[in-house]
């Protein structure tokens, strides 16, 4: 008998979160973290409390903006060296939405090894936008090249780090952002202080900042003035720039 073929994995979209909008004028991928080396597939809960609080967010600011909101299902746990699985996966996806959607705006929105996979795959002609939050990002190595920027020229980027994170170094998201606002005038990043990987303590404020940047790069609509001071700032103000405590109050007025 004959060695079975082992079968060939697929990324997927998780089911839109919230009702579907009829008319569907832009979409959010939410990237879940992931593992340096691992070839096992992800658990189908792989999606943490956080991710699936951000999804939820998003889709409620942007309900009658028609959008649409979707996880990726990696094909494998890992980044996985030069394979780049999860970039790869988030790439097909973007691919994905134009398929099912047509040509909409796309942004990218990762946490963890999900950061890194969103600002690697932001060159994609259909993202317009990337959030990375506390991306997992290489040590600085001259032996090997730098992550590449250059993919994010025309597209809009919100880093945003907790300054204790101790699983994803918070110092090297800034040198990627200062190299990346070197090609790109529309980067920034967002400093919570005293906050750790998960962003618990100010999770709420996360939360508001990554949909009010989200919304403002898909739909054109006005962003808050922390993210415009944030954007307009030159370096390194507008790559340290402090989430303040409450932000977000006025805008859930505005949704209320």
């Amino acid at each position: 008998m004959g060695q079975q073929a082992t079968p060939v994995r697929t990324a997927r979209l998780g089911k839109a979160v919230g009702p579907e909008p009829t008319a569907v004028s832009g979409a959010v991928l939410l990237l879940p973290g992931g593992e340096e080396v691992s070839a096992r597939r992800p658990s189908p809960v792989r999606a943490t409390a956080f991710v699936r609080s951000l999804s939820r967010r998003i889709a409620r600011a942007g309900r009658g903006e028609g959008l649409a909101v979707h996880t990726v299902q990696y094909r494998y746990r890992g980044w996985n060296d030069s394979a780049a699985h999860l970039a790869a996966d988030a790439e097909w996806a973007a691919g994905e939405i134009v398929r099912r959607y047509g040509d909409v705006p796309v942004c990218l929105v990762g946490v963890d090894m999900g950061g890194r996979a969103a600002l690697r795959a932001g060159g994609h002609e259909a993202v317009n936008s990337v959030v990375a939050l506390a991306p997992w990002l290489p040590e600085d190595d001259v032996a090997a090249p730098a992550e590449p920027v250059k993919q994010l020229v025309g597209r809009r980027v919100l880093i945003v780090h907790g300054t204790n994170d101790e699983r994803t170094d918070p110092e090297l998201s800034f040198r990627f952002a200062a190299r990346a606002k070197k090609v790109n005038r529309e980067v920034c990043r967002f400093e919570v202080h005293s906050d750790g990987h998960g962003l618990h303590g100010h999770r709420d404020e996360v939360l508001w900042l990554s949909a009010d940047f989200t919304l403002g790069a898909l739909f054109g609509n006005p962003v808050s003035r922390p993210v415009e001071d944030a954007l307009a700032a030159p370096p390194p103000i507008g790559l340290r720039m402090p989430l303040a405590a409450g932000f977000g109050k006025s805008l859930r007025r505005q949704n209320a």
